[in-house]
């Protein structure tokens, strides 16, 4: 396939110094509003990179859960691939796309385990179907046919069917503690305004445009 002619113009806003918030956390929070406010499906989702002992990476799109300070929170099943990636190599990138906007925020950081009691609380909180699948799931095992997932899932049915599921020993939330934002707004002529949010040695964090 020649996709040569494949393009867009970014002409919809721009990002100046003058725009920038104190906090990194701050400014992806007014972003992140923007997005929902603009009706975006899933402004939540996010493109997570990780990396296996070796440096070998994958990607995948999970969903945002949680946000503050402490970090960026998502869930899994503690066996998945990308929890062994990052029980081996506990760093991570994550970037959200908001092509309504033309703009992408990509922060990368350090990754740990939430606590039991944070994953309880999000796990309860999922619709009863979610609850059932996280249990059906041999997240990134092989498995011969989609026949196994279903009757896995019928058994969590009947398991289950007081409707009080418990939180699995093997699944719960990852936190990514940043150490750099970037925001990216798209421009014309391909002359895009980046910024990146870095700590400094007092440990404040300043922010320098990058070149597109």
């Amino acid at each position: 396939m020649d996709l040569s002619d494949l393009r867009q113009s970014y002409t919809k806003d721009s990002f100046s110094e003058s725009d920038l918030l104190e906090s990194p956390f701050a400014q992806f929070e007014l972003w992140f509003r923007e997005a929902e406010q603009c009706d975006l499906e899933e402004p939540n989702a996010m493109c997570l990179a990780t990396a296996d002992a070796n440096g070998l990476p994958s990607t995948r799109v999970v969903l945002l859960k949680d946000f503050s300070e402490n970090g960026l929170t998502f869930y899994t099943n503690y066996q998945s691939r990308k929890a062994a990636e990052l029980e081996a190599n506990p760093q991570a990138a994550a970037n959200f796309l908001w092509l309504p906007l033309q703009r992408q925020v990509n922060v990368i950081g350090r990754v740990e385990r939430v606590t039991k009691a944070e994953s309880l609380k999000y796990f309860l909180s999922r619709p009863f179907s979610s609850q059932l699948g996280a249990w059906a799931s041999p997240q990134s095992q092989i498995i011969t046919s989609r026949s196994i997932l279903e009757t896995k899932l019928d058994q969590m049915k009947r398991k289950f069917a007081e409707g009080k599921v418990p939180l699995p020993d093997n699944w719960g939330g990852y936190r990514i503690v940043p150490e750099s934002f970037e925001f990216w707004q798209g421009r014309a002529n391909r002359l895009h305004d980046r910024f990146m949010y870095q700590r400094d040695k007092s440990g404040q964090w300043r922010a320098q445009r990058l070149a597109p």
